[in-house]
């Protein structure tokens, strides 16, 4: 899977839950909310007044995936 704005959050955090104190740093506590894990990583980023390009490049490093 690769991480974009646009990947959906439960959908990232079903590869790997580990990945979840990324979101909470970005202030994002809601994610065992159903709303939260049906929302683009973009619009979650939108809620909290985060940069979603500094989230998706958090994740793409935790994954192992290059900015490519």
């Amino acid at each position: 899977m690769k991480i974009t704005k646009d990947s959906i959050i439960g959908d990232v955090l079903d590869v790997d839950f580990g990945c979840a104190p990324l979101f909470l740093e970005m202030g994002m506590h809601c994610l065992g909310c159903p709303s939260a894990r049906g929302e683009t990583i973009a619009e979650a980023c939108a809620v909290h007044g985060t940069d979603p390009e500094e989230l998706v490049k958090k994740l793409r490093e935790y994954f192992g995936q290059n900015d490519a």
